[in-house]
């Protein structure tokens, strides 16, 4: 570990503390200068860091970059066990880095967070707008040894996960909005795409890479027109730090590794039944040739909506998009 992540570690522990710079040299026998650089490096990175004379320093309890140091305190001891966590400052695609990792035979539990996407994915080939200090964006490296179908239900654990995650840490009310998409207030805060590889030879996967971005601030600017209307996120007012961020991000670690090993019995269906925000609910059914009015009827244990269409008709849908509307009374 280098000294700039090593004097991070501390800064992390005790954030909100001050440390002199002769207590962290000590500390981590190491020289007052080598200190010096590494807190100037770390500045450079964006962490808020207060030299003050006489007190030392200290990481501000309001710095929002997201670290491995503050994603690691909050591992339960099993998931800390199952995964290797890094952290970026800046990536094109958190997906992207780690399917190349995949290719080139990275284990499973390899988890890379970034605090700003250049090219966030998101699904149907769209974008996920990730701005810098906005958001936490991480991606999880999977080689699942399971059938192609029981795989596909990777996304559907990672929206129970979130759900439930947002719920412990921020005492929000998600849900999630059929298939996958997490919302709060009526609005977007999550997106979740995976994406994989096939093993020809098994039929199975090579590696799966499950890619997880939450708003967490609304931009100063706000949010791009094309999705100003849905968008939301969790602390409008921005009052998250990076303290939320990496307690956030380990609570989803936490759940997700928990709901993965349920996937050939689906047993978090039953959760995910409870976060849902459309059973009951008047929608639209979003399809190639035009949208149809439809009551949300259920959700079964293969995460297929049962709808009725107006005509009194059924159908049972396994992919697609709806939205929630309202009938005029």
């Amino acid at each position: 570990m280098s000294v700039r992540s090593e004097v991070l570690s501390v800064l992390e522990a005790g954030r909100g503390t001050y440390f002199s710079g002769q207590e962290l040299a000590e500390q981590l026998s190491v020289s007052r200068s080598a200190v010096w650089k590494a807190i100037r490096g770390l500045r450079q990175e964006g962490h808020m860091i207060e030299a003050v004379p006489n007190r030392g320093y200290c990481l501000l309890k309001q710095s929002r970059v997201i670290t491995s140091q503050a994603i690691a305190r909050y591992l339960s001891p099993r998931t800390a066990a199952r995964l290797t966590v890094e952290t970026a400052q800046q990536v094109d695609s958190t997906n992207n880095v780690l399917k190349r990792r995949g290719e080139e035979g990275a284990p499973e539990g390899m988890v890379l967070a970034a605090n700003e996407q250049t090219a966030g994915k998101g699904r149907h080939s769209r974008s996920f707008f990730s701005p810098s200090g906005m958001g936490v964006y991480f991606s999880i490296l999977l080689r699942p040894a399971l059938p192609v179908e029981d795989a596909l239900f990777i996304t559907t654990a990672a929206a129970v996960a979130v759900a439930g995650a947002v719920r412990a840490v921020t005492g929000r009310d998600a849900g999630i909005k059929w298939v996958n998409d997490v919302f709060v207030d009526g609005r977007k805060i999550c997106g979740i795409l995976t994406e994989g590889s096939m093993d020809l030879e098994t039929g199975g996967l090579q590696y799966a890479v499950l890619g997880i971005g939450i708003n967490v601030e609304c931009p100063p600017q706000g949010f791009p027109e094309s999705i100003r209307d849905v968008a939301g996120a969790l602390y409008p007012w921005g009052e998250a730090d990076g303290i939320v961020r990496g307690r956030l991000v380990a609570e989803v670690l936490n759940r997700f590794l928990e709901y993965y090993d349920m996937l050939p019995s689906h047993g978090f269906m039953e959760a995910y039944r409870t976060y849902s925000i459309i059973t009951g609910k008047d929608i639209l059914v979003l399809k190639a040739g035009g949208s149809r009015e439809a009551r949300a009827l259920a959700i079964d244990d293969d995460a297929h909506l049962l709808v009725e269409y107006a005509d009194g008709s059924r159908e049972s849908l396994s992919s697609g998009e709806v939205s929630i509307r309202r009938l005029p009374k």
